[in-house]
């Protein structure tokens, strides 16, 4: 169990693996980074043979831990934009008004900078705190939107708990399974997103990194750092 990991989420990990080696996910993988997206999911799987379809599971043990990663892409991207140009336009108004906050260090007034930093300003400051969470969320909270456009793999699923969510609440395309005691039942099932040949067999080969990774934790093998690359870290 990584390091912080709950018994709850630990839980729903190894349902999720029965279940997708029940379903015909012969070859699988947990803590999996998936190529091209920057994420590490859940769960990883593959089934076997030529054309085989691959898997991703995100498990959520509470609507906030669901919530987090769910942010739609394109409505935050525009939140963004809007909240820069409202800062923009602010910046403006405050550098006529407040002139004794000019850096003076361009020999031209028209291309010297402002300094904000300390500016106590209720609208300002209540701009700047929005833009850096819809930036946080941008990087961070957008995990589901972006492994569906992206096709990282062929089907994705969410593992719940019950009861920690409203219908709406779930991504688009994503399927969901629901934990039901000691298994998990399909409550929705995935868009088909037809993943291509190359990313099947970059998630096939990480798949086999993880292995060999949980292999040698079992086996207390400890490999020497390789020189200019840095120990990868075991967060998500």
């Amino acid at each position: 169990m990584p390091a912080g990991e709950s018994a709850s989420h630990a839980r729903l990990k190894a349902l999720a693996l029965a279940w997708a080696q029940a379903n015909g996910y012969a070859i699988c993988g947990v803590e999996v980074r998936v190529p091209r997206s920057g994420y590490r999911a859940d769960v990883a799987a593959i089934g076997r043979g030529a054309g085989a379809r691959t898997a991703l599971f995100e498990c959520k043990q509470s609507r906030a831990d669901l919530l987090k990663d769910a942010h739609a892409e394109a409505a935050t991207r525009a939140r963004l934009t809007e909240l820069a140009g409202r800062r923009r336009a602010l910046e403006e108004l405050l550098a006529v008004h407040r002139p004794d906050l000019r850096r003076g260090e361009a020999l031209w007034p028209e291309y010297d900078t402002w300094d904000f930093s300390s500016l106590e300003h209720h609208a300002y400051r209540g701009v700047l705190a929005e833009l850096e969470t819809m930036q946080r969320r941008m990087l961070r909270g957008t995990k589901f939107s972006k492994l569906f456009r992206y096709r990282c793999a062929d089907f994705l699923f969410l593992v719940v708990e019950e009861g920690i969510f409203a219908e709406a609440e779930i991504p688009a395309g994503w399927g969901l399974l629901v934990r039901d005691g000691d298994s998990v039942r399909r409550a929705r099932p995935p868009v088909p997103l037809d993943s291509s040949p190359e990313q099947r067999v970059a998630l096939l080969e990480m798949i086999a990194v993880a292995g060999t990774r949980a292999v040698n934790r079992a086996a207390g093998v400890v490999l020497p750092e390789r020189p200019g690359e840095a120990v990868e870290s075991e967060g998500a």
